[in-house]
């Protein structure tokens, strides 16, 4: 039973789920999904073909496609036009050097269908007005010269400049 259950998860990790004697149906290698699909330009791998859903400026992650091409080192490298692996691509190193946490964030999110191996490690970005850490990769804040301001403390420094989040 555990060889069987092995072999079903190593069919979902290829984007296939199991047709019976006949064969495969190409499966999402992200959400699982067996309708509607397409292969990514980047990598080749089947996925959601559901870019069309996505509301413009709306930020929302509700597009496999469009996750996968927005947000990993794969699509990116792939737009950029980079050669060879993005796993081994210096470019691509090279574009996030002053953001070292977005490259790994890029890398190691579950928009990939392969993980960066070994990612950098990195230290945390911190709000220069309270110290407090900043995940540049999810939580809102606002960029200046001396520094990343967390959401409140930018409404401190900048009042209404800066749109509030729905979160506050």
């Amino acid at each position: 039973m555990a060889k069987r259950a092995l072999s079903e998860i190593k069919q979902l990790d290829r984007g296939e789920s199991p047709k019976g004697k006949g064969g495969k149906i190409p499966r999402c290698g992200l959400c699982g999904k067996t309708e509607n699909l397409t292969k990514t330009e980047c990598c080749d791998h089947w996925i959601c073909d559901d870019e069309d859903q996505y509301v413009m400026f709306s930020f929302a992650h509700n597009s496999c496609y469009r996750n996968h091409r927005r947000y990993t080192l794969c699509g990116g490298h792939h737009a950029e036009g980079h050669g060879g692996r993005w796993q081994d691509c210096q470019q691509c190193r090279e574009l996030f050097e002053t953001e070292i946490e977005m490259y790994v964030y890029y890398g190691t999110n579950e928009y990939n269908f392969e993980k960066l191996p070994n990612p950098p490690k990195h230290k945390p970005i911190r709000c220069v007005g309270c110290n407090r850490v900043i995940r540049l990769s999810y939580d809102n804040c606002f960029r200046r010269t001396e520094g990343y301001f967390c959401e409140k403390c930018a409404h401190k420094e900048f009042g209404d400049l800066i749109p509030r989040s729905a979160d506050e």
